[in-house]
């Protein structure tokens, strides 16, 4: 008999009717065979009125207590709901975290799963029950409540389907799908039958609310199909699976990441062990960073640029004065009215010239870039906030989002290939090591050949970095990261690109007709230089994957030229002479994660 698992949000469950709705679709499911597991979030707005107690009698609750508070939130939730199915005429047991066996670490209010004990809930799947589960708690080795943090639900759902085996894992809320961008900014945003692990984690990343990432580096990890749908209707939804839609289309998806800030640490010794040095600084005061570009240094000095969100600025202001004169820096600019938008899609690594489309569209629409991010699927402009809409609809126009590719797969194909993808032994297995939400690395890899391309003093103008990239594209030039970022020179930026290094001369030529062309300062190029790359799942979560990569480099002397991250990849440029020794003590220190 096959085995559901069900998860509604709190708008699912915000009353009686939504409650006894919920508790139809159970039963509904039990009928058709299936056995189902629910798992249930707080009712509503439950959790905003109880963090309303818990700010009213205290000016700074304990973390514990607070965790023990808003927990009562699910098991309100989960009594109601097994209630109305008993009510309805079908067998229900409600089970708190503990109760079913979710353990954590003892990190209050962002604890991570350790294990699931599955005997309690098979015991009551076996006699018939439908067993409610609360979401988003657990308990820790000393019988303490904790909770999961944002996305504790959707986080437990799929953990629950991962360790039962289950066949599906469906995630009832108040929208029917995952759209092509946010539906409430653009109303011609399409909704998709299916999307690829990979690019739901990068558009989770960019604020796409459907789901958290957490829930989804569990689904990737453990290969649980995913069927995002509304709880108010029948619709078939979108399936997260491991295949995207189009094999065809570059991009699958638009964001845009309104509230963000830009900040540069200017004139930097272009040393080992700088970067490790600003981006712990960072890290000790819990701010999580984004876009991340260090160019090319100058005279031996160069900047880091990046974003954090834009409620952190002071914050993070506040981490870099305490280093400024420990690293040498010259100076710091920062900027709190950007957006970031960005496109998504798993076609764009074997696709030439998807930048140069979409730095074209933001051009045409008069929409000026201040920094550029690029990874194997994803492509991010910094852009002025008062025009972050704009750029929105230009790059959701300019790929066709709002359009359903013709190669796109359909619903029964997409069941029919979305069996589970990973052993329930192999799930146990982990288990019993504590290893359920341990940092998984697919891949510490070199790619050598590589050469690189500067361009200095790029004016910070509409339209000039798609003048540049469909120059580059139509000398048949492929590129590979891209990286834009203030100079600190005279308020321009800097450009730099990796191409393989047959094509450095050719991309130099371009290079230097494009300088004249815009009256830009400079080119400089390089080549014996290596791509390395840290990927995996969870490398947003663990935040401390840069840490170490910076650590462990600036501890073997090897200088990083260029960096460019996303949710799955961490991308550094180093002398091609230490790309070896950088792979071989990167697989030491993440030994434990590479399995």
């Amino acid at each position: 008999m096959s085995l559901i698992v069900q998860k509604f949000g709190g708008t699912s469950v915000a009353d009686p009717e939504k409650i006894r709705a919920a508790a139809r679709r159970a039963i509904r499911a039990q009928k058709q065979g299936h056995r189902v597991v629910m798992v249930v979030s707080a009712m509503g707005k439950q959790t905003d009125e109880l963090l309303r107690l818990a700010s009213a009698v205290s000016d700074k609750p304990p973390a514990r207590e607070m965790d023990m508070l808003l927990s009562t939130g699910e098991q309100t939730s989960v009594a109601l709901v097994a209630m109305a199915i008993d009510d309805l005429g079908a067998k229900a047991v409600s089970l708190t975290g503990g109760q079913f066996g979710m353990k954590t670490d003892n990190s209050y209010s962002k604890a991570r799963i350790r294990s699931i004990d599955t005997g309690r809930i098979e015991k009551h799947l076996d006699e018939g029950h439908i067993v409610v589960a609360a979401g988003f708690q657990g308990i820790d080795d000393d019988l303490n409540i904790t909770t999961l943090g944002r996305g504790g639900s959707d986080t437990t759902a799929v953990a629950l389907a991962a360790v039962l085996g289950a066949d599906a894992c469906e995630i009832n809320t108040d929208v029917d799908g995952v759209y092509t961008t946010d539906p409430r900014l653009l109303p011609e945003a399409r909704r998709v039958d299916v999307i690829s692990y990979d690019e739901m984690l990068e558009l989770a990343s960019l604020g796409a609310g459907v789901m958290h990432s957490r829930s989804i580096e569990f689904a990737k990890k453990f290969g649980v199909p995913i069927h995002v749908r509304s709880s108010f209707s029948d619709r078939d939804g979108t399936m997260i699976v491991a295949q995207p839609e189009s094999e065809s289309s570059p991009v699958s998806g638009a964001a845009l990441t309104k509230d963000e800030a830009r900040i540069t640490v200017l004139g930097v010794p272009d040393v080992p062990g700088i970067s490790q040095t600003v981006f712990s600084a960072i890290a000790e005061k819990k701010v999580a960073v984004d876009m991340v570009v260090q160019n090319i240094g100058v005279e031996g000095k160069a900047d880091v640029s990046f974003t954090v969100p834009g409620d952190e600025l002071e914050l993070t202001l506040s981490a870099l004065d305490s280093i400024m004169e420990k690293i040498g820096a010259t100076g710091l600019t920062h900027d709190a009215d950007v957006s970031k938008v960005s496109v998504v899609g798993l076609g764009m690594a074997s696709q030439k010239s998807v930048a140069a489309r979409m730095f074209r569209a933001l051009g045409d629409a008069g929409v000026n870039i201040h920094m550029i991010t690029t990874s194997e699927i994803k492509i991010s402009a910094l852009v002025p906030r008062d025009q972050a809409a704009t750029a929105l609809r230009a790059v959701h126009e300019a790929f066709e989002l709002h359009e359903r590719p013709a190669d796109a797969k359909t619903w029964a194909a997409i069941q029919a290939d979305s069996s589970r993808e990973a052993d329930v032994d192999d799930v146990v297995a982990r288990l019993q090591n504590d290893a359920l939400e341990a940092l998984t690395l697919t891949g510490i890899s070199i790619v050598e050949g590589q050469a690189r391309v500067t361009l200095d003093g790029v004016p910070d103008q509409v339209g000039v970095a798609a003048d540049m990239f469909e120059e580059i594209g139509r000398a048949g030039i492929f590129v590979d990261m891209i990286i834009q970022g203030y100079d600190g020179v005279d308020g321009s930026t800097s450009v730099s690109f990796t191409i393989h290094d047959n094509d450095l001369d050719a991309g130099l030529k371009v290079a230097k007709s494009i300088c004249e062309a815009h009256s830009m300062r400079d080119v400089r190029g390089a080549a014996g230089i290596t791509k390395l790359s840290v990927s995996g799942i969870g490398l947003r979560s663990h935040t401390q994957v840069g840490t170490v990569l910076f650590e462990q480099l600036a501890d073997a002397k090897i200088n990083v030229e260029m960096i460019a991250t996303s949710e799955l990849q961490v991308n550094v440029v180093i002398d091609s002479k230490r790309g070896d020794d950088a792979k071989k003590c990167l697989q030491a220190a993440f030994a434990d994660a590479l399995g």
